[in-house]
């Protein structure tokens, strides 16, 4: 089974949001949300081997990818969270897996925490989650958050390489063969374009790099069956993170897997689809939770 050459796409808040959706679309749904600045393809070989049992539904979340990238939309924390459920809701999905890596599993859990009846079964790798970045990369996002608030920000679009900066970014990953050239021109070429760029200030312009303490609180609250997929060696991210997410979630199992690095899923995919179909196999939660609205 391999991916589909072109993505589907529903409308969310107006906006085009590109999926791939893969397996019987009878059969239980997984939803995967990748993490910055990737898209769909960072499952890329996890999907395949999920869709065998599964109806596996990847994202594009909104900007990034094949996805609209609109301006005029909000993206701060409690939007893209509800967005999420829009996001489902335009899918005719009323309650799913949710997978999230990175950025997607920082929305994953929130998501989680306030829509405990449309999750059943919660899987968070090498994510900010309810905690924050290593300094040097806090003080980064910071920065680029400073700028898209900025009254500057159309012209810092217009000259700052954003693409060029993240490449030499992600330089490291592409030397040890985590992703091809291709892959990694996948996820930046857009922002080549002054409008993406314009763009990724206007999405950071909203984003905020502090720890969430509402986030932290709600832990113990998760009922559903918790995977914590993890790569050591994280350039971004501390370990700590995941201990805390694994100590504080009830039923949340620790998958530490060594040297797997931030992009875990595709340096170390063999381990991370075991984790993952290990989730699955665990008994979810069958009384229905009452939703924090």
């Amino acid at each position: 089974m391999s991916l589909p050459a072109e993505p589907r796409s529903v409308r969310v808040d107006g906006a085009r949001l590109a999926y791939v959706d893969l397996g019987d679309r009878a059969a239980e749904p997984v939803v995967l949300v990748h993490g910055y600045p990737a898209n769909h393809r960072a499952w890329r070989r996890q999907i395949p081997a999920l869709a065998e049992h599964h109806r596996v539904l990847a994202l594009d979340w909104l900007g990034w990818g094949a996805s609209e990238r609109r301006t005029d939309l909000r993206f701060d924390y409690d939007t893209e969270v509800a967005r999420l459920g829009r996001a489902l809701d335009a899918l005719g999905i009323a309650d799913c897996n949710l997978f999230g890596h990175d950025y997607g599993g920082f929305l994953a859990l929130g998501f989680t925490q306030r829509h405990p009846g449309r999750v059943r079964r919660l899987a968070i790798l090498n994510s900010r989650a309810h905690r924050t970045f290593v300094p040097a990369w806090y003080a980064v996002f910071t920065l680029v958050g400073l700028l898209g608030r900025s009254r500057l920000a159309g012209a810092f679009a217009k000259v700052l390489p954003l693409a060029g900066i993240n490449s030499a970014a992600l330089r490291k990953p592409l030397r040890d063969g985590v992703f091809d050239r291709a892959t990694l021109g996948d996820y930046l070429g857009w922002m080549r374009d002054p409008e993406g760029a314009r763009w990724v200030l206007h999405f950071f312009s909203q984003y905020r790099v502090p720890a969430r303490a509402d986030l932290a609180a709600g832990l113990g609250g998760i009922q559903c069956p918790t995977a914590i997929v993890w790569g050591t060696g994280d350039d971004y991210l501390r370990t700590t993170i995941a201990e805390e997410l694994a100590a504080g979630i009830p039923r949340a199992e620790l998958t530490l897997i060594p040297g797997g690095g931030h992009f875990v899923m595709e340096k170390a995919p063999d381990e991370v689809l075991a984790a993952l179909r290990n989730l699955l196999a665990r008994e979810r939660t069958t009384a229905r939770i009452s939703e924090n609205e």
